[in-house]
């Protein structure tokens, strides 16, 4: 009976799990780029120091006030 070669099948395993981990990264890279697919606001971190929550406007009297 032959043996088993563990090497042969851990190195397979190696193979998928590298072959999988890259189409991982090219779909998160395709998203990012074509905006397409998946949450689009986990697709673009935030700018830094940007805050969605403020809204700049003008007053009537043509200052300007954050809300």
């Amino acid at each position: 009976m032959a043996k088993p070669n563990y090497q042969f099948e851990k190195r397979q395993r190696d193979l998928a799990k590298k072959r999988k981990q890259e189409e991982k990264r090219q779909q998160k890279l395709a998203a990012r780029a074509g905006g397409a697919g998946g949450d689009p606001a986990a697709a673009t971190p935030p700018e830094a120091g940007a805050d969605d929550n403020v809204v700049a406007t003008t007053t009537p009297e043509g200052g300007a006030r954050g809300q």
